[in-house]
């Protein structure tokens, strides 16, 4: 075979690799002529924007607010029909989780606090008491109810808590005797909740 045997050969290869990609290079030279006659320089950036804005937004819908809002219930199950109705923040209300077990009228109402008798009562040196559950940290307290003796009975509305009361024969946690014994007076005016301890 001589030279330009292989030369003529040669020569014809590189023309078909020049054909083809001359082919390949006028197809996508007509492709992107299409589109960039068929849409605008403005057009692509804002869809562009729009995608990534939407990107964006993706955080902030509504199945994640719902998901976020699932994290945020309480995390602690309540062992009582009192403690899943309790609350933390009035102890004006008969719900406040301190009051599972008392048997009055609230002294946080009558002029006093959750803890202290209003001026003018003394508070017994006996009381009841009573476990509640906590739902703000998902612990079990100790409670003593003392009343506070004195004046007349305060007028707002009575409390009834019923978790662990006990019949008259079990004083401690019975929470229908009038417990102003050796305060000089009989006469009852309200009730306070005091924490003993963890009962944990």
């Amino acid at each position: 075979m001589s030279q330009s045997d292989v030369s003529a050969r040669s020569g014809t290869r590189a023309e078909k690799d020049g054909m083809a990609h001359s082919l390949l290079d006028r197809t996508i030279e007509r492709l992107t002529r299409h589109v960039a006659g068929h849409s605008s320089r403005r057009g692509l950036l804002g869809r562009v924007g729009a995608w990534v804005t939407f990107g964006a937004l993706i955080p902030t819908l509504p199945v994640e607010r719902a998901s976020a809002a699932q994290t945020a219930k309480p995390k602690f199950k309540a062992p009582t029909p009192f403690a899943a109705d309790a609350q933390t923040t009035d102890p004006t209300a008969c719900n406040y989780w301190r009051y599972c077990a008392i048997d009055g009228f609230l002294c946080a109402s009558c002029g006093g606090g959750v803890h202290s008798c209003p001026p003018g009562t003394s508070p017994s040196p006996t009381s009841w008491i009573g476990t509640c559950f906590n739902p703000g940290d998902g612990q079990s307290y100790l409670v003593a109810y003392r009343d506070c003796c004195g004046q007349d009975a305060c007028s707002q509305p009575m409390c009834v808590g019923t978790e662990g009361d006990q019949p008259s024969y079990r004083p401690q946690a019975n929470n229908d005797i009038i417990w102003c014994f050796g305060t000089g007076a009989l006469i009852y005016n309200c009730s306070t909740s005091v924490i003993v301890g963890n009962a944990s």
